[in-house]
């Protein structure tokens, strides 16, 4: 059996595992980057907690601070784990009073904003949070903040109006409607959710319209650059 010095003995370095593998340099940057996303991770969790936690001490303090963290990427619906979860298709549609460059004033027909939505929505990996949720929202803001008889029912109620205005002016900004959109109203078609194949329940699919009123558009519903040409014009 052949003899070997210890110089000739030579360890072969084994390959370390995780960040003890990396150079100092290198272990102080992923510890430091580790420590962020922990923290975040925290932070976020304990925000999303005091979200949806009863309303205590902390809520109340900082309740604007949790809301400005969640809403609108992190918001909790909880209507689809409720009793009675939602069985309609609500779809929000909006027709024009357009004034022509002839001096003619013309009404489009019901343009489906939530159609849309939905179109843009369809097959994408990676969707829109105000595709899926801006005008859904906004609606029920509004329905929420107004009676039946689409009265405001509080201080909410002037500025949901508001809101709505301008998401479906900025929408309409982006067709070719002929001509200076002087008025617009809205309407929710609400078309119950067919039953099953395999079910023998008759439900009556056809859809169930509300009508707001019309609105006047003004300088102040208009996007940006459409506020600026309408007041130009009106000089």
């Amino acid at each position: 059996m052949d003899a070997y010095d210890d110089e000739d003995v030579r360890e072969e370095p084994r390959a370390g595992a995780g960040i003890a593998s990396l150079s100092l340099p290198y272990q102080v940057v992923a510890a430091v980057a580790l420590a962020v996303i922990g923290v975040f991770a925290c932070a976020h969790l304990a925000m999303v907690f005091l979200h949806v936690a009863p309303s205590n001490t902390l809520t109340k303090q900082h309740g604007e601070a949790v809301d400005g963290w969640v809403y609108p990427e992190f918001e909790q619906n909880w209507k689809l784990f409720a009793p009675n979860p939602l069985q309609q298709n609500v779809a929000v549609q909006v027709r024009a009073e357009v004034a022509g460059d002839d001096g003619g004033r013309r009404t489009t027909g019901w343009i489906d904003l939530s159609a849309q939505d939905a179109e843009a929505i369809r097959g994408s990996l990676l969707p829109s949070h105000v595709d899926q949720n801006e005008l859904r929202r906004a609606w029920d803001f509004y329905l929420n903040s107004h009676t039946d008889d689409h009265r405001p029912n509080g201080l909410r109620g002037r500025l949901s109006e508001s809101y709505m205005r301008r998401i479906v002016m900025l929408r309409l900004g982006e067709q070719d409607l002929g001509g200076t959109v002087e008025r617009i109203q809205l309407r929710s078609s609400a078309r119950a959710i067919p039953a099953p194949v395999w079910s023998t329940e008759k439900i009556d699919t056809e859809p169930v319209y509300r009508e707001v009123p019309w609105w006047t558009v003004s300088t102040a519903d208009l996007p940006g650059r459409a506020r600026d040409d309408r007041t130009e014009a009106d000089r």
